[in-house]
C-alpha cells in the first residue's frame, strides 16, 4: 500500500522553484531516506505533506487520500519530529507533553508520558521549564511528542541532531523497533550518512527540487561505484 504519494509536485516563492516537478511514492512499513545538500528542497516537501504550505501545483495523497480535503483524517495519523521546531518554552515539559496528548486523544496520558520520558531519559525533567533544557534534551523531548498518538506515518528531521552517540544509537534502534513491530512508516532526513545506511530501507536523493535516484542504499553504492553512501551524497551533491 502507498503512504505517500505525490505527483508533479511543484512550490515556488516568489519565482523561485524550491520543489520541481517531484513525484514520490512511499510504500506501507518501511523507513525512507530523504537527501539531499541543503537547499535541495527537503524541508519545503515535508511542509507540504504537513500541509503547513501549499504547493503551487501537482497532487499530494496520504493514506490513499488527497491531503487537501482530508487534512485533519490525514494529520491525525501522523506525527513529526524535528529539533528546529520549538515547544512552548512557558510551560513544564509535563504540560507540553499533556497539551498535545489531550490535543492527539491520547488515552492512558500519564502511562504514556511517563513511558515515553523514562525511554528518551527524560523522565526526572517533567517538572522543569522547557526553557531549562539542553539542546539534546528538547530533541529527546520533540521525539517523545512526536510518538504520543502512536502514528501510522512519521516525519523526522534529523531526529539524532544533538543527541550524545549513546542515545542516538538507542534512538535508531527504537525507530527500528516501532517500524518492525508496529508497521510504522517513517520519512527521515539526516546528513549523517551513516546512520541513513542503518535504519533506512530505501533512500531517495533530491537536489534542486528535482527527484536524482532512489533505491536501497546497498543498490546505489554499487551504481555508483562508491564505497558508501556518503561518497555517493558527495558525488550527487557535487554533480
Amino acid at each position: 500500500m502507498l503512504i505517500i504519494e505525490t505527483r508533479n509536485l511543484v512550490k515556488k516563492f516568489n519565482g523561485v522553484t524550491a520543489v520541481d516537478d517531484l513525484s514520490l511514492e512511499i510504500n506501507e512499513g518501511i523507513i525512507t531516506g530523504l537527501l539531499g545538500p541543503n537547499g535541495a528542497g527537503k524541508t519545503t516537501t515535508i511542509q507540504m505533506l504537513l500541509n503547513l504550505i501549499t504547493p503551487t501545483s501537482g497532487e499530494i495523497k496520504i493514506f490513499g487520500h488527497d491531503i487537501r480535503y482530508h487534512h485533519e483524517e490525514i494529520l491525525s495519523q501522523m506525527n513529526f519530529s524535528s529539533p528546529y521546531v520549538a515547544l512552548p518554552n512557558n510551560l513544564t515539559v509535563w504540560e507540553n507533553l499533556a497539551t498535545f496528548a489531550r490535543l492527539y486523544g491520547v488515552k492512558n496520558i500519564k502511562n504514556k508520558i511517563n513511558d515515553l520520558t523514562e525511554f528518551f531519559e527524560i523522565k526526572e525533567f517533567l517538572s522543569n521549564m522547557t526553557s531549562t533544557l539542553s539542546t539534546g534534551q528538547l530533541t529527546r523531548l520533540n521525539l517523545t511528542k512526536a510518538l504520543l498518538n502512536d502514528p501510522k506515518l512519521l516525519l523526522l528531521d534529523e531526529p539524532t541532531a544533538s543527541l550524545d552517540p549513546d542515545i542516538a544509537d538507542r534512538t535508531r534502534k527504537m525507530l527500528k523497533h516501532i517500524q518492525k513491530a508496529m508497521g510504522v512508516t517513517i520519512l527521515y532526513t539526516s546528513h549523517n550518512m551513516d546512520e541513513i545506511e542503518e535504519v533506512c530501507d530505501r533512500v531517495i536523493f533530491i537536489s534542486k527540487g528535482k527527484m536524482i535516484d532512489d533505491g536501497q542504499p546497498s543498490e546505489l553504492i554499487k551504481k555508483y561505484g562508491r564505497k558508501d553512501l556518503n561518497d555517493v551524497f558527495l558525488m550527487i551533491a557535487r554533480s
